[in-house]
């Protein structure tokens, strides 16, 4: 074979090569872009439904506040405001800025413009300002969800009438009221302070963020240092036996478990046997504790791996003992990979929803937690129950927890990055 032969057969060879080669760099370049388009279709999707949550709908109502009309004397007349029938006083003002509507089912209709919340907020505001008592005041209330989507323009008239929230005597109420300047956007707060409702427009993520919080803070009081001293025992004093070997398989093999057979764990054991309350942060934080264990366990033991055995080896040269030198040489040096993979194993619980689902952290819940003991439901839950509603707005509001749930995730994980890169020692 000529030298001639031998050389185009090589050249040939090598462009062969270099095209897979070629060929294998795109296709991993265009599996990157396909991932990143499709994560950002799902936070533009996420975020065009939710955003309209953030903000809420009202109506200007005049008031009449004054003695005759809330049936209070002029002397003292703060101390009557118990008595006061705000629902009515609420009534007669959106009666009288309509005054052509009598029949009874359209000025039921035209209540139900306002939500039912309004009345408490009317009561509340003339509380707060009891020099109103005596005048009329413009009071900003909150409208109906059915209202605040057809002003975002959701719900539209393209459609028959049967089919849609919103009637066409409603809307044309709702297109005066707005010409007039009687209907606004603002912050909606209420989303922020109030726990979950039936009404949609009066619905808030408070008690199920509160609820998360809690259960974070206990599943972090009981799992960390638990992990960290399993770790410290399994890496630096525990025999090396077919005991401890089958400990760690067990271990590498509940990380992989499902994180629902937790949840059934934690049904049969924390609430059946020891009868703790059910729908309670502290069984959700010993739940989620158990499911973090073996994640917290395994960096916490890699962050040991991580610290050179010449720090363990002077330590003992110096005449200290094996647990001095555990915890205060190698202990010290790995704590920032150890407080990594907890931050990291926590913002894996904090979006875990079925085993707190079977610990019964799925019920209404109104009030807002006062401790790890009250009835209280954890965001991914309220989530849950939201996007299950029939309700379009509750739709919305879901994907706007969504939001926030993510943000939180979000901060976890750089909190963990900017801790790892703050702390960790590079030999």
């Amino acid at each position: 074979m000529s030298k001639q032969a031998i050389k185009d057969a090589v050249e040939a060879g090598l462009s062969r090569r270099y095209f897979v080669e070629h060929c294998f760099r795109w296709s991993g370049r265009l599996a990157i872009i396909f991932g990143l388009a499709c994560v950002a279709f799902l936070f533009f999707d996420i975020a065009s439904r939710g955003l309209g949550a953030f903000t809420k709908t009202e109506i200007r109502l005049q008031v009449d506040l004054s003695h005759a009309n809330l049936g209070l004397p002029e002397v003292n007349a703060v101390l009557g405001l118990e008595q006061v029938d705000f629902d009515s006083l609420v009534r007669d003002s959106i009666y009288a800025r309509f005054p052509d509507v009598q029949g009874r089912d359209d000025q039921r209709m035209l209540r139900s413009l306002y939500s039912s919340g309004a009345v408490y907020e009317v009561r509340d505001k003339v509380r707060f300002f009891p020099s109103w008592v005596g005048q009329t005041r413009d009071i900003w209330v909150t409208a109906d969800d059915d209202t605040n989507l057809f002003v975002k323009g959701d719900i539209t008239t393209d459609v028959p009438e049967s089919e849609r929230r919103i009637k066409d005597n409603q809307a044309s109420w709702l297109e005066n009221l707005e010409a007039n300047g009687d209907i606004r956007r603002s912050w909606n707060s209420t989303f922020f302070m109030a726990g979950d409702s039936r009404e949609p427009e009066q619905s808030g993520i408070a008690s199920a963020l509160i609820g998360s919080l809690l259960t974070m803070l206990v599943t972090f009081v009981f799992s960390f240092p638990i992990g960290v001293a399993a770790a410290i025992y399994l890496e630096e004093m525990a025999p090396k036996n077919r005991l401890t070997e089958l400990i760690e398989i067990n271990i590498n093999n509940l990380a992989a478990v499902p994180s629902i057979i937790f949840g059934l764990l934690g049904l049969a054991v924390f609430i059946n046997l020891f009868g703790m309350p059910r729908s309670a942060p502290l069984v959700g934080g010993l739940v989620l504790t158990l499911m973090t264990l073996p994640t917290i366990i395994l960096t916490s033991r890699s962050a040991l791996k991580s610290v050179p055995p010449s720090v363990r080896e002077a330590a003992l040269g110096m005449g200290a003992s094996q647990t001095q030198m555990v915890f205060q040489h190698v202990l010290p040096l790995a704590l920032p990979g150890m407080l990594t993979g907890a931050i990291i194993g926590m913002a894996q619980a904090l979006g875990e929803t079925a085993p707190l689902l079977m610990i019964g952290m799925v019920a209404f819940i109104v009030d807002l937690p006062q401790g790890v003991t009250d009835a209280a439901t954890a965001l991914p839950v309220q989530i849950f129950l939201w996007a299950d509603s029939p309700e379009r707005a509750f739709l919305e509001r879901a994907s706007a927890a969504i939001m926030v749930l993510m943000a939180l995730l979000v901060l976890m994980n750089a909190f963990a990055i900017y801790m790892r890169k703050r702390l960790e020692k590079r030999w």
